[in-house]
């Protein structure tokens, strides 16, 4: 045989072996929480859920060794659904068709989960939430199996019980007290052997020894002690006949009466499922299909339905099992399933020996391990309280109320958590005034100098994140000084996700501060596309926001909004009167400003005039040149190409400065691409012709070269100031 095929039986058989005893368990305790009556049903209906499962959900799911079987969850939503039902009166009779209709809606829920890919939406359910809603059904097992351990009557309370010790039953205690004991040891003993199978070992053989005292317990009849007799009812046919009967009687007043145990049954076993395939993808080095996975399951809880099996979900423990006794492929589950109806079948007179007590210390094992109890470090620091007092929240509710509504509490509670998160993170990113950063407009050393003395008049703040009403008023806070001092804030909102009408409204306050002043609010980069669809500039549009009348502008980039705030301050400062459109002369340019006039001569003779249109490209990237180009008239713009034709903006250089600067000192081809973006007058002086006149005048060489390392040496430290300010968080 195959080695591959032999480890997938033996990960399937140790799985079987954890997942059977336990899926017993679960359906005693649902049953049992109708009738005492009823606990041989229960096992029967665990059992057949454990082989439906098994054998649908790899079929469906394909999910590579994970193990599908009832579970923890369902156990709790369904015997706190019965107990319900009985507390409204509803005949014992009919509650089990009720249970099974909500198994049935739990299904088809699950089937609509995955065919609308609802998988990954599941996932972002906050995990204290979760943790919450397992603590609770962890609790409400414990308080469940804790009178069955003492061997309480039926109806009488935890409480009560425990306040009356003359009726607890030694027997029970001692078989409970070695099963729990048993499962607690052995995995410090042994990995080899599950915890779940040697403990249901020893509380069996305990039950059996003490037997040797006590003849009684060695009879099934009226022996409330152990499961009994799986009766003729509840056969495989019996009980498939009678799913589909309940079917043909479901009334609307039926679907009122489990339709919220249906919505939480479906969530919780998907949430189980999905967590348990995460652990899992991490142990074999695959990825799960969320959403195909969702199908599956829901598929498998169907087919446990028609063969009157009880809902399950992806396991955690029978699934590291399988995959610690080398079942790595779907073959594992199948085998899982084939040796749950082969026990069944074989193994079902001896089911009936088994100790009520036993399956109770088991279920209690199951609960302290499924309860969150990391949790209580979330005291410990400030930070995380709130998400404690979220859980105990959940967990109290689920106590108090019921499952149910500890779901309600969960969804409300995760949506306080999520403004909480928000609120948490500015949306403020950054914040700088025109004093640290400028736009990609070179500015002359005046024109600099005026920037520097009023660029507190104008700042720029980088928004990111969700604007809405939990984050905005902080936002108005956060900018407080600046509307009182500023004239123009440029809002940028590249990384900005959301905004609402709350946000909008804030942003007219703004608006109305600096009008007070002749200032002006401005945004730039708005997204194009956003993950929620949401088209901002259009919403701002359909509030009002940038109606035309306010005088909020809108810019394409935020370098158009840094140059229109730059060209405001220049305008309206009185300290700088920009020439008009007249040429100007080789002395006046930037470069050259203050050179003696014999310097400036023998420039000249190095220089020539060049005139462009604007559209026209002076250079293109790869281009041959050792010139330098100084702007008597005219704009021009520095673009860097790039892929699908695109281009990133550099750099402007208006009149009286300079460029090209690089390839006058190194020789080297031109690295972008240079285009008048208006008419333009050009000097142009030639690195060649330059060389020639130098080794004439050594004093106009170590000049020039040293006005060009000093307007470089500006620009780098220019360029540093800003990578400060973006860094600066």
């Amino acid at each position: 045989m195959n080695r591959s095929v032999i480890n997938e039986f033996w990960g399937g058989l140790a799985a079987m072996l954890v997942a059977l005893p336990a899926a017993i368990a679960f359906g005693v305790l649902v049953y049992s929480s109708i009738s005492p009556q009823m606990i041989g049903e229960g096992a029967f209906v665990g059992i057949m859920g454990a082989a439906a499962l098994g054998l649908t959900a790899p079929l469906f799911g394909r999910t590579p060794a994970l193990i599908s079987a009832p579970c923890a969850p369902a156990a709790a939503i369904l015997s706190a659904l019965a107990v319900d039902l009985i507390g409204q009166g509803i005949e014992i009779g009919r509650i089990s068709g009720l249970l099974a209709l909500t198994a049935l809606f739990a299904a088809l829920l699950q089937i609509l989960y995955g065919l609308l890919k609802g998988g990954q939406l599941i996932k972002y359910i906050p995990f204290p939430v979760v943790s919450g809603y397992l603590s609770g059904v962890g609790l409400i097992i414990a308080m469940g199996q804790l009178p069955k351990l003492l061997g309480l009557p039926k109806g009488l309370g935890l409480w009560q019980g425990l306040q009356s010790p003359d009726l607890w039953q030694p027997t029970g205690i001692v078989v409970g007290v070695v099963t729990i004991a048993v499962m607690l040891i052995t995995p410090r003993v042994t990995q080899k052997i599950p915890a779940t199978i040697m403990g249901l070992t020893a509380g069996i053989v305990s039950y059996f020894v003490i037997g040797l005292w006590i003849p009684a317990l060695l009879s099934l009849d009226a022996n409330s002690l152990v499961v009994g007799t799986i009766s003729a009812n509840s056969s495989f046919l019996a009980t498939v006949s009678g799913r589909f009967a309940s079917i043909a009687q479901i009334q609307l007043s039926d679907l009122r009466l489990v339709a919220h145990s249906a919505v939480a049954l479906s969530a919780l076993l998907s949430i189980d499922t999905l967590k348990t395939c995460v652990i899992l993808d991490s142990l074999t080095k695959n990825r799960h299909n969320s959403n195909r996975e969702l199908l599956g399951q829901g598929m498998a809880n169907l087919m446990a339905f028609i063969t009157g099996g009880m809902s399950g979900s992806g396991t955690m423990g029978p699934t590291l099992v399988n995959v610690s006794s080398g079942g790595r492929k779907t073959l594992s589950g199948f085998i899982e399933g084939g040796l749950v109806v082969l026990a069944l079948v074989v193994l079902s007179p001896l089911i009936a020996w088994v100790p009520i007590s036993a399956l109770a210390g088991i279920l209690l094992v199951v609960a302290f391990r499924i309860f969150d109890w990391r949790s209580f470090r979330l005291l410990q620091h400030k930070e995380t309280r709130f998400d404690f007092i979220v859980i105990a929240a959940v967990v109290v509710v689920a106590e108090t109320v019921g499952l149910i509504s500890a779901a309600a509490t969960g969804v409300g509670l995760a949506i306080l958590l999520f403004i909480r998160d928000q609120i948490r993170i500015s949306v403020l990113r950054q914040r700088a005034t025109l004093k640290d950063v400028s736009s990609k407009t070179y500015r002359l050393e005046s024109e600099n100098a005026v920037l520097q003395a009023h660029g507190d008049e104008a700042a720029v703040i980088d928004l990111q994140g969700n604007l809405f009403f939990g984050t905005t008023d902080h936002l108005f806070t956060q900018l407080e000084a600046d509307l009182a001092t500023q004239k123009w804030l440029l809002f940028d909102m590249r990384r900005v996700q959301s905004l609402d009408y709350t946000a909008t409204h804030l942003f007219t306050l703004m608006q109305d501060r600096l009008k007070e002043r002749g200032g002006e609010l401005l945004f730039s980069g708005m997204p194009s596309s956003l993950p929620s669809g949401q088209d901002l500039q259009r919403y701002m549009k359909d509030v009002g926001l940038l109606d035309g009348q306010n005088g909020i502008r809108l810019f394409e980039s935020r370098d158009e909004g840094l140059e229109w705030m730059e060209s405001r301050i220049l305008n309206e400062s009185g300290e700088f009167e920009k020439p008009a459109e007249q040429t100007l002369d080789l002395k006046d340019i930037e470069l050259l400003r203050e050179m003696d006039g014999s310097t400036l001569n023998a420039l000249r003779l190095c220089v020539h005039e060049l005139s462009v249109h604007a559209g026209e490209h002076i250079f293109t990237v790869g281009d041959s040149g050792d010139d330098i180009f100084m702007i008597r008239r005219g704009t021009v713009r520095i673009l860097l190409p790039l892929k699908g034709g695109k281009y990133h903006h550099l750099a402007t250089f208006s009149q009286g400065d300079y460029f090209g600067e690089m390839a006058f000192l190194d020789y080297h081809q031109r690295s972008a691409n240079a285009i008048a973006k208006t008419d333009c007058e050009l000097y142009v002086l030639s690195r060649k012709k330059f060389n020639l006149r130098v080794y004439d005048n050594a004093v106009l060489g170590a000049r020039v070269f040293a006005r060009i390392a000093s307007a470089i040496s500006a620009r780098l430290r220019q360029a540093d100031s800003e990578l400060s300010a973006l860094e600066d968080h």
